[in-house]
């Protein structure tokens, strides 16, 4: 063999090495990827005991028929889901609309429910067909500046929300230690809490989601009680309910009604909720008996959490609607109209609100806090222990509270002012939630045969047109009548126009504009992906 071959082989060699060694190197770093960022770990996910057939019996292709056991095998995600629909913020906005509009909104409030279904039903399936959550599908889908706005969004309205359950929660534990305990220390003791529950989920999601079943369990008996006590009108309460209604006067408390329930970060949770199941994406059969369990959980956990919530606006529509109280009731000092106005009983009625308001508190609190890991950890990809991401989380929303808490400590008109204010800085982080879950929903490429169909799409955008509309409407009467300076103007309406421009550059993603209306967006809404 001459030196020429020789050396031929010699580098030939080198190259079969050097490609081993990549390959090496690409399967450990993919591998790594798959550490970095999962909702749940496999162990940690919830193995599907199949009933109907034996190993190697079934086809991967056809829907199993209906289970009880399995049903409540997937039994958990939903409810844990919909404490956002019974956090201290929903709990104010349903004793103001009952004090100020009686029971005239409850129509409102049961149709807001079933578009809050809508929505979180297409974030399960989502989270179902692709085996990833809303976050981690936004990493993949829009380029790096869209998603670095869109976590900030999301973070915004996630700290906004925190706010507001930490201080109900802090409220609550003023309202049960008879005020010994301040403000401030209801909120560490709330921020401590919820590090306990995230202990508890070392003993398996099914524990977690038993304390969660608890808990929504103590708010449904606390404010029931609170109905069967002041026994509201029954006929006037199903007129409510069946006969729509609205008034010049009550427009505020309508918006409201519909703000509080469309939460932005519960969108991003429920998707990754849903994979604590372990399911096979590979069996479409699979696949679509997840998503038939979940409908059917998410539904029966809403019509808990509206049940809860019309127990709280018609309590506060028999004591207070046409008092001179009823404009100035808030979430700090409802408990005391309530004692004024019912009095002690077997159980005082203000200790009973105080229990639920606690439970609402405590339980929105901590699925804030998944919320929070898992958005940050989908939209950063970070390489961080749930503990500390937890840490993290926490901290972004508890410094603020506590600051919250030791300044409006004694002011109850300040800290109605400041929840208008959270209130409103939700309400605009609703178009980066809803835009791209149904951008994601409605893609072939992203949700393969599980995309929703043309009839729903509409329905879906309709309603979330519908969502943003009224919230902007919240927004725009809220600017009109606090924003006061031609220099605060001026900024405001800056930041505004930069507003509108990124969701109509989601919205000309999405696919759900006409193909010539985006060939006319400029050019800074090009469509290509970095």
């Amino acid at each position: 063999m001459s030196n020429s071959e020789s050396r031929e082989d010699e580098s030939k060699e080198e190259d079969k090495d050097n490609e081993a060694n990549k390959l090496l190197q690409h399967q450990s770093s993919s591998s790594s990827d798959n550490e970095e960022e999962v909702a749940y770990e496999n162990g940690d996910k919830i193995t599907i005991v199949d009933f109907d057939y034996v190993d190697g019996d079934e086809d991967s292709n056809v829907t199993p028929p209906f289970s009880w056991k399995k049903l409540w095998v997937f039994t958990g995600p939903g409810f844990l889901m919909s404490i956002a629909f019974l956090d201290p913020g929903n709990l104010e906005g349903d004793l103001q609309a009952g004090a100020i509009a009686g029971y005239s909104l409850l129509w409102l409030l049961m149709w807001a429910t079933v578009m809050g279904l809508l929505i979180q039903l297409l974030s399960a399936r989502v989270g179902v067909a692709t085996g990833r959550h809303l976050a981690e599908l936004c990493r993949d889908e829009y380029p790096n500046w869209a998603r670095y706005v869109l976590w900030f969004m999301a973070e915004l309205a996630l700290i906004g929300a925190d706010i507001q359950e930490v201080i109900g929660s802090a409220i609550a534990i003023q309202i049960l230690s008879h005020g010994v305990l301040p403000l401030w220390a209801g909120v560490l003791i709330t921020a401590s809490d919820c590090f306990f529950f995230l202990f508890l989920e070392n003993y398996g999601v099914r524990k977690l989601e038993a304390a969660f079943a608890v808990l929504i369990a103590t708010m449904g008996l606390s404010f029931a009680w609170m109905f069967a006590d002041t026994k509201p009108n029954g006929k006037e309460l199903l007129m409510g309910i069946l006969l729509p209604r609205l008034s010049s006067k009550t427009i505020r408390q309508a918006v409201g009604v519909v703000g509080c329930v469309i939460m932005p970060h519960n969108v991003f949770l429920h998707s990754a909720l849903v994979q604590s199941r372990k399911i096979d994406p590979h069996k479409k059969g699979r696949v679509q008996e997840a998503i038939n369990y979940y409908s059917i959980e998410s539904s029966a956990a809403l019509f808990v959490s509206f049940m809860i919530n019309l127990f709280v606006t018609t309590v506060f529509a028999k004591g207070f609607y046409g008092t001179k109280q009823a404009k100035s009731i808030g979430l700090v000092n409802a408990g005391q109209y309530l004692e004024e106005k019912y009095g002690g009983g077997l159980v005082p009625i203000l200790y009973i609100w105080g229990i639920g308001l606690l439970a609402a508190g405590q339980s929105s609190t901590i699925t804030g806090t998944y919320a929070g890991q898992f958005i940050m950890g989908g939209f950063l990809n970070l390489r961080l222990k749930k503990w500390l991401r937890a840490l993290i989380t926490r901290s972004f929303a508890i410094v603020p509270t506590i600051i919250v808490a030791i300044v409006f400590n004694t002011s109850e008109s300040s800290l109605d002012i400041l929840n208008e204010w959270l209130n409103v800085l939700q309400s605009m982080q609703i178009p980066f939630a809803l835009i791209p879950l149904l951008t994601m929903v409605s893609n072939e490429q992203i949700m393969g045969t599980f995309r929703i169909g043309p009839v729903l799409e509409r329905v879906a955008w309709t309603v979330a047109a519908l969502i943003m509309v009224i919230n902007g409407y919240l927004l725009f009467d809220f600017v009109i009548s606090e924003v006061k300076g031609l220099l605060f103007g001026f900024v405001v309406c800056s930041c505004t126009a930069a507003y509108v421009a990124f969701i109509i550059y989601l919205v000309s993603r999405s696919g759900a504009l006409p193909s010539s209306w985006v060939n006319r967006l400029p050019k800074g809404f090009s469509l290509t992906k970095n």
